[in-house]
């Protein structure tokens, strides 16, 4: 792997933050070895474990913690939707990206919903598979803008989330305006003055007080907390 590929994991004093740790889950057992040797194979990452079911998943890699998991959306049994939704119960902080092998709009919603943070696809290059991967761990949600709109839209349909916005501080509020802004950890860093892992300890208080399991959903709230006429207006001071 080129240098560059090593520079897509990120910046950390921490050395638990600069290697991530991959779990994959995928049925085929080709695209499944060719996913674990390229991250094995790529410095700054480690394959902590595989798998070909979601059950086989819910039960090695919780003992694993990884950082990111690779899940195939289309598994034998339990689909890779029902086991994103469990996993994450048992590691609220692992982020899962979807693997799927076309853009079927509507199984990615379901999964994002289910508390995946992203997508790519199968037939993506090694650089995009490493790059959502280092994207997900800065903070990011790989996906098209039309998914997004679609999680965004889902939430605009819901009552005002005005009481949950109000329980956040004023940092926290900044913050949030950033994330909805489509701001990185390390945009919203420097922009505050403040360290990326500082920005990821807010996030995840801001995650709890508004139930919210991922980036995109956060920002979904901010704009449906917004009165009918400012929403998509974004004021991080406000």
């Amino acid at each position: 792997m080129s240098k560059t590929t090593q520079n897509l994991v990120g910046e950390s004093s921490n050395e638990d933050f600069t290697t991530t740790k991959v779990a994959i889950v995928e049925d085929n057992p080709t695209l499944r070895q060719y996913l674990s040797e390229l991250i094995s194979n790529t410095p700054g990452y480690r394959c902590v474990c595989t798998c070909e079911s979601a059950e086989e998943a819910l039960e090695k890699i919780p003992a694993q913690r990884p950082h990111v998991v690779l899940m195939d959306i289309h598994l034998p049994g339990e689909s890779g939707i029902v086991c994103t939704a469990r996993l994450r119960e048992k590691l609220p902080k692992t982020h899962v990206i979807m693997l799927t092998v076309y853009k079927d709009i509507q199984m990615i919603f379901q999964a994002l919903k289910a508390g995946a943070c992203g997508y790519v696809l199968k037939r993506s290059d090694e650089k995009e598979i490493l790059s959502a991967i280092a994207e997900v761990r800065a903070g990011g949600a790989p996906m098209t803008s039309q998914v997004a709109r679609m999680v965004v839209r889902s939430f605009l349909d819901e009552p005002s989330h005005r009481s949950d916005t109000e329980q956040l501080s004023p940092r926290e509020k900044e913050i949030l305006a950033l994330v909805a802004q489509g701001r990185a950890n390390k945009e919203i860093g420097s922009q505050l003055q403040i360290t990326s892992g500082t920005v990821r300890i807010h996030l995840s208080h801001i995650y709890e007080k508004l139930h919210v399991r991922c980036r995109t959903e956060a920002a979904a709230k901010f704009f449906s907390s917004q009165p009918p006429g400012r929403r998509g207006v974004i004021n991080p001071a406000a």
